[in-house]
């Protein structure tokens, strides 16, 4: 499903901004552009996406621009590793007989002891204002989701429904198979000369093997089984898109049993109609949640 979102956040002198869009997709596809400075948060961006939104290409833009109240840098002192120098440093003076003359500024000339931390480096300090406008924005993209999803699912609703009735239009037909196979078949063999009695054994053993063949009633049920279940599957509120994926074909494969067995030509002739608007409902269904 289609959709568009845009979030801000504005923390500890942090502005975060997110924007997220979706385009229809069988499974769920993540494109996410960040900083590199905040790539270690991209687990943890896609749990809070895939928690809201199951199928779909979505793709996510981040940004976080710091702010003079967070400070452009700072400078740390690594307090364990000076406290080794000095304690290494003092010990070789007096071990050698060496003035203990070390200043301040004489930690500057020891390496690694500072480290420059940058504002958006702080991932923990980071990730609230990163996580509030990502929640405004899937909220944007949801709400326009939720809009298509309810013109989706009156769509769907109408195409069951015609499905449903070529159905029944099936099933009224097929109480009469038998009965005209057994006319054309004499029709048949008087043409060709061999007029049989109806009643003869020969043309009751055939007949009984082509309604024993052509009995689609349980195919017909199924049928009847599966729209009922579209239509509660579109009442429902969680995420039913796979599943009406999958209802698709067990569709198809009922409507083909049904049309390989019925020996009807005008069944046959609807088997196609079904299969025609059956595929017209599998290509909208790749678009539901």
């Amino acid at each position: 499903m289609t959709g568009y979102g845009r979030g801000e956040s504005r923390r500890d002198g942090l502005h975060a901004v997110a924007e997220i869009g979706s385009v229809n997709r069988r499974q769920l596809d993540l494109q996410i552009q960040l900083p590199r400075a905040l790539q270690p948060l991209e687990s943890r961006i896609q749990e809070e996406i895939a928690l809201r939104v199951s199928r779909g290409r979505v793709t996510v833009n981040l940004q976080v621009a710091v702010g003079p109240a967070a400070g452009a840098r700072r400078v740390r002192l690594d307090r364990p590793l000076a406290q080794a120098w000095l304690t290494a440093v003092r010990e070789g003076a007096r071990e050698l007989g060496l003035t203990d003359d070390i200043s301040a500024s004489a930690l500057l000339r020891l390496p690694d002891l500072f480290i420059v931390e940058h504002p958006e480096e702080n991932l923990e300090r980071v990730w609230p204002a990163i996580r509030e406008a990502l929640h405004r924005a899937l909220a944007g993209l949801l709400r326009m989701r939720r809009a298509e999803g309810r013109a989706l699912a009156k769509d769907l609703a109408t195409r069951l429904e015609q499905l449903a009735n070529q159905v029944e239009m099936i099933a009224a037909r097929a109480p009469g198979v038998v009965e005209r196979h057994r006319a054309a078949l004499l029709a048949r063999l008087e043409r060709a000369g061999l007029p049989l009695h109806a009643d003869d054994p020969a043309i009751a053993r055939e007949i009984a093997l082509f309604a024993d063949r052509s009995d689609i009633s349980e195919e017909l049920t199924r049928l009847r089984s599966h729209l009922a279940q579209g239509r509660r599957m579109l009442r429902e509120r969680d995420p039913v898109g796979r599943a009406l994926d999958f209802l698709t074909q067990e569709l198809l494969r009922e409507i083909n049993t049904l049309s390989a067995k019925c020996g009807d030509a005008a069944i046959g002739a609807e088997t196609v109609r079904f299969k025609a608007e059956l595929e017209r409902l599998r290509e909208q269904v790749q678009n539901v949640e």
